[in-house]
């Protein structure tokens, strides 16, 4: 069953457009990623599908409905969760008290605060520090579990290996791998290739705002990734 799909999807900030006619598909509990290089259009393209900028009503359906006109917290609702680049840990409050800002709109389902200590032990023992105290690393895993706190159907995960270092980032797509094969459907916008496509069961590289290459990570070759991405 497709849950995602995107049709057409164009994207603009004031006059500038970022994206030109993206369209992409997201099968139920399957982790595409979207790759590409700075200025691709990757964050742009996960802020639309969230809610945080404008997009034409049917450009984003989602398990078959329209709902590119829909406000932020109505796709929370709904179960579309975005995990944004750079983290955005609220520096006023402890590590409890953001992941339970994630659950402020939750949906039914199986995540708690005890299964997201379960999951990244390091955050029930500095539960009540500042969430801004953590590590890069560890902020990325409280960004991850205030995420899973709404209970997402689909979690939009932006760069997720952004500044951090390889055994951090090696642990966390072992927790994108068990989300994955726990049913969750995973968009994962990522410049790391090496480290996404052992995940991903497809991949979309974006180029100048638009799909440049699609397909499953296993049929391409370094060379057709390798142009896409980079115009060759």
């Amino acid at each position: 069953m497709t849950l995602l799909s995107v049709r057409n999807l164009s994207a603009f900030y004031g006059d500038f457009q970022a994206l030109f006619g993206v369209s992409l598909d997201a099968a139920e509990g399957e982790t595409v990623a979207v790759i590409g290089a700075n200025g691709a259009g990757k964050t742009t393209f996960l802020r639309a599908l969230a809610g945080a900028l404008p997009a034409p009503r049917d450009a984003v359906a989602f398990a078959g409905q329209p709902v590119g006109g829909w406000p932020a917290h109505a796709r929370v609702d709904l179960g579309i969760v975005l995990v944004p680049e750079g983290r955005k840990i609220f520096p006023s409050l402890s590590v409890r008290e953001n992941l339970e800002i994630g659950a402020y709109r939750r949906r039914a389902g199986p995540w708690t605060l005890e299964r997201v200590y379960g999951l990244f032990p390091v955050l029930s023992e500095r539960r009540d520090q500042p969430g801004t105290n953590l590590s890069g690393g560890e902020q990325q895993m409280l960004a991850i579990g205030r995420g899973l706190m709404a209970n997402p159907r689909l979690l939009l995960v932006d760069e997720i290996s952004l500044g951090l270092a390889p055994v951090v980032v090696k642990h966390l797509y072992e927790v994108l791998a068990g989300l994955h094969r726990e049913g969750t459907t995973l968009l994962v916008v990522e410049q790391d290739i090496s480290q996404v496509l052992t995940v991903a069961q497809r991949v979309y590289c974006f180029r100048k705002g638009s799909v440049a290459l699609e397909g499953v990570p296993r049929h391409l070759t370094r060379e057709q990734i390798s142009a896409a991405y980079f115009g060759a």
